[in-house]
């Protein structure tokens, strides 16, 4: 399975961002790549008014996403915000195209280094997994990635790899923790992680989490397979989908838990 990450930068036009994304998925799909994952907060950056543009999911944004995964034949996957009760947005995943037709609310909000992300949005309450060529892949959000459960939930829901999208918030020590983190999931739950957050958009960070880039391929050993730099960048790269069951032979950590010890 070829996937590809496309660490862009988005603006606060819904329109502009895109007309990115239909730019980027078709140079993945020339490249040969069966999936297309784009940050967190595709439809528009952190920092800008949520709620005055947030669409639902057969609003004309959502559609507009539908038709250049049809136009490519990829699976596009992509971060924006659609209404919730209270004048508040969910932080939702769309995954769309050949076969996929899902979304994912994010679960973890980010309410930590300054940041309050529930104050504008409310979190969702279920996990989400897509079938690619007879692949699943687990669905998962940003600060999803400091809680190893959800991963483990997509092990055990059958996914293969994890597709991550984020915006990481900058700041000391941010890019080290995100670089463990993404190895930690993977290894935590033996999956290949496919890690893509916004590129660094070269201003001064402040408390909206704009993205750092160093977005990650990791196996499901844990090794970083492929790696960014913090600028725009389309990253393809080949996932050995085999792979994780001879590293789940070796490695039992799913097998050997001891759930009931910890009720």
């Amino acid at each position: 399975m070829r996937i590809a990450l496309s660490q862009l930068t988005t603006g606060p036009d819904p329109a502009k961002n895109l007309r990115l994304i239909e730019d980027w998925t078709q140079r993945a799909a020339d490249a040969g790549a069966d999936v297309v994952v784009f940050p967190e907060a595709s439809m528009a950056c952190f920092g800008t008014p949520l709620a005055p543009l947030a669409q639902p999911l057969d609003g004309p944004w959502a559609d507009g996403v539908r038709e250049i995964a049809r136009a490519t034949g990829t699976v596009v996957v992509a971060g924006m915000f659609t209404p919730a009760p209270g004048g508040l947005v969910a932080n939702t995943l769309l995954a769309t195209g050949p076969g996929v037709e899902t979304s994912y609310d994010k679960i973890h909000l980010y309410d930590a280094f300054g940041y309050r992300e529930s104050a504008t949005v409310t979190a969702g309450s279920r996990i989400s997994v897509i079938d690619v060529d007879g692949v699943r892949l687990g669905l998962a959000t940003c600060y999803d990635v400091r809680f190893p459960e959800l991963f483990r939930a997509h092990a055990d829901a059958g996914a293969k790899a994890t597709l991550l999208a984020a915006s990481w918030g900058a700041g000391p020590g941010k890019l080290d923790q995100w670089e463990l983190l993404v190895r930690a999931r993977a290894l935590d739950a033996t999956v290949w992680l496919a890690a893509v957050d916004q590129a660094d958009p070269g201003t001064a960070p402040g408390p909206a989490p704009t993205g750092i880039g160093h977005s990650r391929i990791v196996g499901p050993d844990g090794t970083v397979r492929h790696a960014l730099a913090a600028a725009p960048q389309l990253l393809v790269a080949e996932l050995d989908i085999d792979e994780v069951a001879a590293v789940r032979e070796k490695t039992s950590v799913l097998a050997n838990r001891r759930p009931e010890v910890w009720r």
